[in-house]
C-alpha cells in the first residue's frame, strides 16, 4: 500500500470512528497541495461535512488530528476553507527514497496470473510498413510493456494479410513487368521492392482506365448512369471500382490469379511464396530496427476459411438466421447496428467471419481472458459488430475484448496515399529522424571525441526516441501530425528533452563512481527544499501512472508523466547545488534523489520502447 492509499484507508476508519458512517476509500479525494499553501497533499473535506454534521473546518481539524496520531508519515496539518493540507514527515521521505533506490523494479506489480493477448501491426504483404504502421506498432508494443509491468502475462501477436486482391496486384505487376528482377539484383530493400510493384500496378491500371474512358462503351455508360449534377471527372472517379471489377483487363487478370491461388495452382503459389518471403525479410528488418517483436504470427492464408463452424453453431443456437438464397445473417438492429452477412449465398465467408474464427483459434492457443486489437479508428464499426457477435455466441473471452482505436497520422504536408506512391515508409521515417538528430547534434558539437560507432548508437537512440515519444505522447484516439524537426527539440515536450535529463543523472552517478563520493548518509538532511519535495512526490506517483496507463491502454499517460518528471528534475538541477551542496548529508540526499529520478525516467521510457543514451 502506498502513502496515499494508507491515508485514504485511515480517513475511512476515522469517518467510521468519529461519525459512525461508512465511506469507501475511492470516495476520498487527495490531490497535491497547491504551491501557495503549506503542505504536501490535500484532502477534500466537503463530502464528509453532512455526515459529520459539523463545519468544514471542524471536520478538517478532527481528521487532521486523527491522521497525525495514527499515521506515522503525517507530521502535521492545516485546514483552509474546507481543505485539509497534510505535511509528510522528512523521515518518511527518507525511507521512501531509500526504497526506490534499492528497488530495481520500482513501479511494477507482481505477476497476477492473468493473460492478455495484444494484436498489433497486422500489415498487408503488398507493401512495406508505413507511417500509419509506425503508430500502430509503437502503441501495441508500449501497451504490451505497460501491461507486463502491471503484472499481466502478455502475448503479442499479429495477423498478416498475405492473400487477396491487393497481394495479387503486386504479384501480377512483377510477373508482367519485373523481367526477373529481384531485390538483390536491384539493390532495394525487399519489402520496398514488392511495394514498388504494387504502385506500378496502380499506375498501369490508371493508364488503362484513362484510355477506356475515351471509348464509345465508356461514353454510353456515362450518358446512361451519370447524375444530372455530375461531370465526367466526378462520375468516372466514382465508377472506377465498378470498371475494375467488370471491364478492366488488369482487373480480370488479378481475379484470375486469385482464383488460381485458391485452387492451389503450383506456379501461382510459387510466385506468392517468393514475393511474400521478400516482404517478410523486409518486415523483420524494420521491426528489429523499431524495437518491436511478436510471440506468434497468424496468416490470413491460414485463417480465411475459419469461422464457418462458428456460423453453424450460431444457426443452431438461433443467434444467426438464413435467408432464402442460403446466405447467413445476424440482426443487430436492437443495439443500433444493422443486419450483417456472415456467409454469402455461395457459402463463402466474409471478412468478419474470418475474425470470428481467428478469435476462437487464438483463445484455444493462449486462453487469454482479454484481447486487445490495435487497429485504426476507420474500423470502429467493424469491431463493435465483431464484439457483439462474439458475445451473442457466448464465447468465454467475449467480455474481455477491446479495440485500441487510434487516429490517423499525417505529416505537415498532409495525408499519404499508398496507391499513388506518396506514403512515407517506416524505414524512411526512421532514417529522417536520425538525420535530424545528427544535424542538431552537429550544430551543438556535443558528441565530439566519441567514436563513430558510439555516435551512431547515441544518434539512433535519440532519433528513434524522438519518433516514439512524439507518437505516444498523444492520446491514441486523437489524430496527429508528426513533425520530425519538432520531435527532436531539446526544449520542447519531446523524447530528447527527457533523455537529456536522464543523461544529467547518469553523469552525476559516473562522478560518484570515479571520485568515490559517499551518497549513503543522508538521514541528517532535514531541510528538504520545495523542488526536492516536488521530485519526491512525482516519483511516488509513478506506480499509479503505470497502473492508469495499463487500465486505459493509453501510453500517453506515461509519456506525459516522464516529461513532467524531467521538468521537475531540471528545476531541481538549477535551484540547488548537488555535488557542491551545503553539507555531506544534503549532497548524499540529492545524489540519491538524482539516482531515483534517473531510474524512474529510464523505467518509464523503456515502457514506451525508448532507450536512454549515456551521453548526448
Amino acid at each position: 500500500m502506498n502513502l496515499l492509499e494508507t491515508i485514504k484507508a485511515s480517513i475511512t476508519n476515522a469517518i467510521k470512528e468519529l461519525y459512525g458512517e461508512s465511506v469507501s476509500a475511492e470516495k476520498v479525494q487527495i490531490n497535491p497541495t497547491p504551491v501557495e499553501f503549506t503542505g504536501d497533499y490535500t484532502v477534500v473535506i466537503f463530502p464528509f461535512v453532512k455526515m459529520a454534521k459539523k463545519s468544514p473546518d471542524a471536520v478538517g481539524a478532527e481528521l487532521g488530528a486523527y491522521l497525525v496520531d495514527r499515521v506515522d508519515a503525517v507530521a502535521g496539518f492545516n485546514v483552509i476553507k474546507g481543505f485539509l493540507n497534510l505535511e509528510i514527515s522528512n523521515a518518511w521521505w527518507h525511507v521512501f527514497l531509500g526504497e526506490v533506490v534499492s528497488t530495481p523494479d520500482f513501479g511494477k506489480k507482481p505477476r497476477n496470473n492473468r493473460t492478455v493477448l495484444l494484436e498489433y501491426s497486422s500489415p498487408n504483404t503488398n507493401k512495406p510498413l508505413h507511417l500509419g504502421h509506425v503508430r500502430n506498432c509503437l502503441l501495441g508494443w508500449s501497451c504490451s510493456q505497460i501491461l507486463d509491468a502491471a503484472g499481466y502475462d502478455v502475448k503479442k501477436v499479429q495477423i498478416i494479410n498475405d492473400r487477396g486482391v491487393a497481394i495479387c496486384k503486386s504479384m501480377l505487376a512483377w510477373q508482367k513487368y519485373g523481367l526477373g528482377r529481384t531485390p538483390a539484383s536491384e539493390g532495394v530493400k525487399s519489402d520496398h521492392f514488392v511495394g514498388d510493384y504494387y504502385v506500378l500496378f496502380e499506375q498501369k491500371a490508371k493508364e488503362e482506365y484513362e484510355v477506356w474512358q475515351q471509348t464509345s462503351v465508356a461514353r454510353a455508360i456515362f450518358e446512361e448512369k451519370h447524375k444530372p449534377e455530375q461531370g465526367e471527372k466526378e462520375f468516372f472517379k466514382e465508377y472506377k471500382n465498378q470498371w475494375f471489377n467488370t471491364a478492366s483487363v488488369l482487373g480480370a487478370e488479378v481475379r484470375e490469379m486469385l482464383l488460381n491461388w485458391e485452387s492451389g495452382d503450383e506456379a501461382t503459389l510459387s510466385l506468392w511464396k517468393q514475393m511474400n518471403s521478400w516482404v517478410y525479410a523486409g518486415f523483420d528488418d524494420t521491426y528489429e530496427r523499431m524495437g518491436v517483436s511478436f510471440d506468434k504470427l497468424y496468416y490470413e492464408s491460414d485463417t480465411y476459411l475459419l469461422g464457418k463452424d462458428l456460423v453453424e453453431e450460431g444457426l443452431a443456437k438461433g443467434v444467426f438466421y438464413k435467408k432464402e438464397d442460403g446466405s447467413v445473417w445476424i440482426d443487430l438492429s436492437d443495439v443500433g447496428y444493422d443486419q450483417k452477412v456472415l456467409l454469402r449465398s455461395d457459402g463463402t465467408s466474409v471478412y468478419i467471419t474470418q475474425d470470428i474464427g481467428t478469435a476462437r483459434k487464438r483463445y484455444q492457443d493462449f486462453g487469454a481472458e482479454s484481447v486487445i486489437y490495435t487497429v485504426a479508428d476507420e474500423q470502429n464499426y467493424h469491431f463493435a459488430v465483431l464484439f457483439e457477435v462474439l458475445k451473442r455466441l457466448g464465447e468465454p473471452y467475449a467480455n474481455g475484448l477491446y479495440h485500441l482505436s487510434y487516429g490517423l497520422v499525417e505529416l505537415p504536408t498532409g495525408r499519404m496515399k499508398t496507391r499513388e506512391g506518396t506514403v512515407v515508409d517506416a524505414d524512411d521515417l526512421m532514417d529522417e529522424v536520425i538525420r535530424v538528430a545528427r544535424d542538431e547534434s552537429e550544430k551543438r558539437g556535443e558528441l565530439s571525441g566519441i567514436s563513430e560507432d558510439g555516435r551512431e548508437t547515441i544518434l539512433k537512440r535519440v532519433g528513434l526516441g524522438a519518433l516514439k515519444f512524439f507518437m505516444l505522447r498523444v492520446n491514441p484516439r486523437k489524430k496527429m501530425i508528426f513533425n520530425p524537426e519538432e520531435s527532436v527539440d531539446l526544449h520542447g515536450q519531446t523524447g530528447p528533452f527527457i533523455q537529456y535529463s536522464f543523461v544529467r543523472t547518469n553523469g552525476l552517478l559516473q562522478r560518484v563512481r570515479t571520485e568515490s563520493i559517499d551518497m549513503s548518509s543522508f538521514s541528517g538532511y532535514m531541510d528538504i527544499q520545495p523542488c526536492e519535495k516536488e521530485l519526491l512526490k512525482a516519483i511516488h506517483e509513478y506506480p499509479d501512472v503505470v497502473q492508469q496507463a495499463a487500465a486505459e491502454y493509453d501510453p500517453s499517460h506515461l509519456a506525459n508523466y516522464c516529461f513532467n518528471l524531467a521538468k521537475s528534475y531540471n528545476r531541481f538541477w538549477h535551484e540547488v547545488k548537488i555535488l557542491g551542496a551545503e553539507s555531506i548529508a544534503a549532497r548524499a540526499f540529492r545524489l540519491q534523489l538524482s539516482q531515483a529520478t534517473g531510474s524512474v525516467l529510464k523505467s518509464g521510457m523503456q515502457l514506451l520502447g525508448i532507450e536512454m543514451p549515456e551521453r548526448m
